[in-house]
């Protein structure tokens, strides 16, 4: 374990020290990490699969997963619950995901005829969320229409939270042997869990953002205490809600969302007070205590791009079937596009932006810890072998294609000499 934290330590500082430079060729950190961890992994082979299902591994998906849930939560842009438009983004998390959700386990039980439908759920929540650590820059990308960032932005950050109690109540079905595993059973753990998660979730979401406004306005908050407190409330959320036999993740991303809200509030109207409210608001002053917690999910992602790479050498030791390949290419195409097309029916947007919406969803960090979840959680076998092999397949598809291929994709919707509206 200790040689694989140092060779993970040494992979990521590496390729810091030149994020610049290959950020400029296009190489951001999923290619360059995972391309580290596909060499590491090929070296020790024999390990991978005894580190990667163990007890350890799945306790720390479960706190990064947590820590993802809650930073997603508070990266929307604007200020907004819902973004700047927000209609358009409720048509694609309530109309579009449970579409594609749908796709995917009919998808699955077309080509996976011997796997269980708990499994098949597990496998369209691992494929499903978008997730834009690949492609980080697509949503800041002035070649798309301030409204289409605005869409993809609050997917990014709400569609993991939302698909999480799902996620979970498939895999009680599926693999957790610790609870009842009829429908009816495992529905019953999961809405007493969901509803405590909630109910947690606002009430330390809402009290811990006035604390830390309060301690602002006393002067007893340094600026790095006040990124320590905000690093730290997904973490006491999280371990809280467990505590009281709640949902942790459900709590985390319900957190992110109140606290989020709350301090904006607190602190849009403390430096509004301030004689210098203008030059810090361009400075940036509203973001800053979360500024800490935004390094430490770059540096947790990246280690999950490690733990990728690893994996890959794994899962491809042996050649994947059509099936798994079909299955993948499908999750990362029409799957999506088609339900985002018949979402936006209707509205506003126009062809070009319903298809950059549909192509621009990323896989990532979100189903790389749903898939590792899974994976710890399911019987050794064939359901366990697949949903590692589509999870990793998935993800480095993505990587490929919208890590790689984002910049020129947008450029390629965007017509030559125009503007985007917005």
């Amino acid at each position: 374990m200790n040689s694989l934290l140092l060779l993970i330590a040494i992979a990521i500082t590496v390729r810091s020290l030149a994020a610049s430079r290959l950020d400029r060729w296009n190489l951001g950190a999923p290619v360059v990490i995972v391309a580290a961890g596909v060499v590491i992994g090929l070296l020790n082979d024999e390990s991978i699969k005894i580190a990667l299902n163990t007890e350890a591994m799945l306790h720390v998906a479960e706190i990064v997963l947590a820590v993802l849930l809650f930073a997603d939560a508070t990266e929307v842009r604007g200020g907004r619950l819902w973004g700047s438009s927000p209609r358009l983004a409720a048509r694609v998390l309530l109309v579009a995901m449970p579409l594609s959700l749908l796709a995917a386990v009919l998808l699955g039980w077309w080509l996976f005829p011997g796997l269980p439908w708990p499994v098949l759920l597990l496998l369209a929540g691992v494929v499903v969320p978008i997730d834009f650590a690949p492609a980080e820059r697509v949503v800041r990308d002035r070649g798309l229409s301030s409204r289409v960032r605005s869409v993809l932005n609050v997917e990014g950050g709400y569609n993991d939270g939302i698909i999480s109690p799902l996620f979970l109540f498939a895999l009680i079905l599926a693999g957790d042997h610790t609870q009842e595993r009829t429908p009816l059973g495992a529905l019953a753990t999961v809405l007493p869990f969901a509803l405590k998660a909630v109910v947690a979730g606002l009430v330390l979401g809402t009290v811990l953002a006035l604390l830390l406004s309060a301690a602002h306005r006393t002067g007893w908050l340094t600026e790095q205490s006040g990124r320590i407190v905000v690093l730290l409330v997904p973490l006491l959320t999280y371990a809280a809600t467990v505590a009281v036999d709640g949902n942790g993740f459900v709590a985390s991303f319900v957190c992110g969302v109140t606290f989020r809200y709350v301090h904006r509030r607190a602190k849009a109207r403390q430096v509004r007070q301030s004689p210098r409210g203008r030059e810090l608001l361009r400075g940036g002053a509203l973001n800053e205590d979360f500024r800490l917690l935004e390094d430490f999910t770059t540096l947790l992602t990246m280690t999950l791009w490690f733990v990728v790479g690893i994996s890959a050498v794994l899962a491809y030791s042996e050649v994947p079937s059509w099936q798994v390949v079909l299955f993948s290419l499908a999750a990362l195409t029409a799957v999506r596009l088609v339900p985002v097309h018949l979402s936006f029916l209707g509205s506003a947007l126009s062809q070009r932006e319903r298809l950059q919406i549909g192509l621009l969803g990323p896989r990532g960090t979100t189903s790389v810890v749903f898939g590792l979840l899974a994976f710890n959680r399911l019987p050794e076998g064939p359901a366990a072998d697949t949903i590692l092999l589509v999870t990793v397949t998935v993800v480095l598809g993505s990587v490929v294609l919208h890590g790689i291929g984002a910049g020129p994709a947008v450029r390629w919707l965007t017509p030559a000499g125009r503007t985007p509206a917005g």
